[in-house]
């Protein structure tokens, strides 16, 4: 057994991908730009504009491009020495179309899992249940060529899954799925780490994908690294309540009338009303000072007659947090 073999059977107690000073290099473009991470086990997504160099750096952590510059680990193992054990234990989701039309999902998965190394009685096993909880066993004997958008990414997942790896990398898994198709396949990949214990990096530029369904977030651009850190971090609280109120036949727009009465008060509000839930009014967000803010805002809403449907403090959106550091880098490249 080789020494990178030896440490990834002990993976548990290692940090799943590190990068050191990673660059990777084009003659017109720079795809990663010294770029040094360290992610631990969970479900991590990798987010970025197109051409940010995300599926870039999936290659190179599969062993199947070279860095430029700087090195890489995937489960303890040099992605420059040990590319081959390293497909061996992690799956690869491709961004692209790759399957072939004119054969069915059990015989596509079947083939992936006896390259990976299954002999043909466990392929065949593993093929049924990964199908299985894809969603895609009852249509596995249809040929692939017939299947929809959204039956083609699952497929393409349970490839990834077959060989039962430590971890998957889902490169933009949502890709062409509309908004159901997208909630489902995020349910799925949550359920990869939480049902099966395997870690996920999953690559996406939907940042709400990666809020509902992610650990811990990266975000790149141009190559370079923007920000790494967990969930919660990125979508911490913030001294603002966000209020949501029916509204009724003396007051049509509630939020409106609660607004007015709040700003008479010499209550602080956030610009603009956001959507609230089907049925109800919009959301407004109001600048809490303390406890006497809840109960002002409570003592308002019933004295115009209103339904309050929750009082919350508002948590940032990493669309928020995405855009903000983006300026902040901007404007630190312009002082230069």
């Amino acid at each position: 057994m080789t020494p990178d073999v030896a440490r990834a059977t002990t993976f548990e107690n290692v940090t799943v991908i590190v990068t050191e000073s990673l660059s990777k290099r084009f003659p017109r473009v720079t795809a990663l730009d010294r770029l040094s991470l360290d992610i631990g086990p969970g479900v991590t997504g990798l987010v970025g504009a197109n051409g940010a160099g995300k599926s870039t750096m999936i290659k190179i952590l599969l062993g199947l491009s070279p860095a430029t510059e700087g090195r890489a680990e995937v489960l303890g193992m040099d992605v420059a020495t040990s590319g081959a054990a390293i497909r061996e234990r992690v799956g690869y989701m491709p961004e692209h179309d790759c399957l072939p039309p004119d054969v069915s999902a059990t015989e596509f998965v079947v083939h992936m899992a006896r390259m990976s190394g299954l002999p043909p009685t466990a392929a065949r096993e593993r093929t049924a249940d990964t199908l299985r909880h894809v969603g895609l066993y009852e249509e596995r004997y249809r040929p692939i060529g017939g299947y929809s958008t959204g039956m083609k990414q699952r497929v393409k997942l349970a490839q990834a899954l077959v060989h039962d790896p430590q971890l998957v990398l889902l490169d933009e898994p949502t890709n062409g799925l509309d908004p159901v198709g997208r909630d489902e396949m995020l349910g799925l990949i949550r359920r990869i780490h939480t049902d099966f214990g395997i870690s996920v990096l999953v690559t996406s530029h939907l940042l709400g994908e990666l809020e509902r369904t992610c650990d811990h977030v990266v975000v790149i651009d141009g190559g370079k690294l923007l920000r790494s850190s967990s969930t919660s971090d990125f979508t911490q609280t913030t001294a603002t309540l966000a209020v949501e109120v029916t509204d009724s036949d003396t007051h049509p727009d509630g939020a409106q009338a609660v607004r007015d009465k709040l700003a008479a008060a010499g209550v602080t509000l956030h610009e603009g009303l956001e959507h609230g839930l089907p049925g109800a009014g919009h959301i407004l967000l109001v600048e809490a000072t303390g406890e006497e803010t809840y109960d002002l805002v409570r003592d308002t809403v019933a004295d115009l007659g209103l339904g309050l449907v929750r009082m919350e403090q508002r948590r940032h959106h990493i669309a928020e947090v995405f855009r903000s550091e983006a300026q902040d880098q901007k404007q630190e490249a312009n002082a230069l």
